[in-house]
């Protein structure tokens, strides 16, 4: 994810309650910060491969993830946005 597409990924979050922040990875990598309520982290497209997924992290403890959805690689903003919107962590 490029830098301006996670900040109009997060500011669409923002405004649908969700409390998601800008993510760096690394050099030139991007993706969207999602905290959760009970304390762990979804971390969206941070490893730069095609594809929507995220990794749940708990006190920088790998602890889940939600598997790259098919079909992803090829969506808009808003398909991102309301996937990240109504996941589910388990």
């Amino acid at each position: 994810m490029q830098q301006d597409e996670a900040e109009k990924v997060v500011a669409a979050l923002v405004e649908r309650k969700v409390f998601a922040h800008v993510y760096r990875g690394s050099v030139n990598r991007f993706g969207v910060r999602v905290v959760l309520s009970d304390g762990r982290e979804a971390l969206w497209d941070v490893d730069g491969a095609a594809g929507l997924e995220a990794q749940v992290m708990a006190d920088g403890v790998l602890v889940g993830f939600v598997p790259k959805i098919p079909g992803s690689e090829s969506w808009g903003l808003e398909q991102t946005i309301d996937a990240i919107a109504t996941a589910t962590y388990e």
